[in-house]
């Protein structure tokens, strides 16, 4: 599937891109115009908005005659005009993660597919920031950066957003917390490698694993078993992708949450894939740290106090993002 969503300076959704075989428009609808409105990205336009949206894109492209679950179709440069001068666009071309498929061993077709669609959007939209949601993320993140010349800065990978968010509500359901109130990260590659640095990880300022004693009728809740959590976490994109094909409603809420806060003069702080210039060590790769953004663009890192353990954690995220980098062809 080769889909991109752009915001042009009105925030004026447009697709640029196909969808898979038997797609209705009602669904394209809910997985585009209820998805933003909801989240309050897009929140003023209409479903007649995107409906006419997706009714002209379908007359260019024919998208029900010739897309098909084997194929990649490659957009013709005409359906690039549309995204001229875009302040954000979001790039989710390339082939769905299949049930039992690791992201890794999507990389080279994923980055195929990435290399053929960049330039036609570069080059109509110099000045605008990426970012990148296709699988496997951290690479992608990585090969863009190499080969389009856009600014680091203006290069975002979603990397560990919904991870970590996964993680909030594991721990929040053990509670019964608000995940407002829970302060944990997903560090490193979108994937098999991922950690959790559970140093740092806390409900209102009390570690997690002390949080039951913390309460004063600790018997409410039972023993953290912090195994459990991150075998929830591990597993989840892989539970959904196994009941219904692929995840789309978690990430979709995810990246809008991300573009708010990049629209947004006030900085946030995410954990998104970005690249490292000797972070902890470590050159010369895209994984997840905890960064600030804001005002249309990356601002800088937050090293976190990580301990021994969780640095070796991510040192080996980062060996085998770099070992992949060094099997494929850029």
């Amino acid at each position: 599937m080769i889909f991109c969503i752009v915001f042009n300076k009105k925030y004026a959704g447009k697709v640029v891109g196909g969808y898979k075989p038997g797609d209705s428009l009602e669904k394209i609808e809910a997985n585009l115009g209820t998805s933003y409105n909801e989240s309050g990205v897009l929140g003023y336009k209409t479903k007649d908005f995107y409906r006419n949206k997706i009714k002209e894109i379908s007359k260019k492209t024919k998208i029900s005659e010739i897309l098909d679950e084997n194929h990649i179709i490659v957009l013709p440069d005409e359906t690039v005009f549309p995204t001229k001068d875009s302040e954000i666009v979001i790039i989710t071309s390339g082939i769905a993660r299949k049930p039992g498929q690791t992201r890794l061993e999507l990389t080279q077709t994923n980055v195929d597919i990435l290399k053929e669609i960049t330039p036609k959007i570069v080059k109509v939209c110099p000045n605008a920031l990426y970012i990148i949601v296709s699988n496997p993320v951290d690479i992608l993140t990585y090969v863009f950066c190499k080969t389009t010349g856009i600014p680091e800065k203006r290069v975002i990978g979603s990397g560990t957003i919904l991870d970590t968010s996964r993680l909030r509500a594991r721990i929040a359901e053990y509670y019964s917390v608000n995940q407002k109130n829970v302060h944990a990260y997903i560090l490193g590659e979108h994937g098999d490698t991922a950690f959790v640095p559970w140093s740092i990880a806390n409900i209102s300022n009390v570690p997690v694993e002390d949080y039951r004693n913390a309460v004063m009728k600790s018997d409410l809740y039972p023993e953290f078993n912090r195994d459990e959590v991150e075998d929830y976490v591990r597993k989840s994109g892989g539970r959904v992708i196994q009941r219904k094909g692929a995840t789309f409603y978690a990430v979709s809420v995810s990246v809008c949450h991300l573009c708010k806060c990049l629209l947004n003069p006030i900085d946030t702080t995410l954990t998104v894939s970005t690249m490292l210039h000797g972070e902890y060590g470590i050159d010369d790769v895209c994984l997840s740290l905890l960064n600030i953004v804001g005002n249309k663009q990356v601002q800088g890192k937050i090293l976190l106090p990580l301990n021994e353990q969780e640095i070796w954690s991510l040192h080996k995220s980062a060996e085998s993002l770099k070992n992949v980098i060094k099997q494929i062809e850029i």
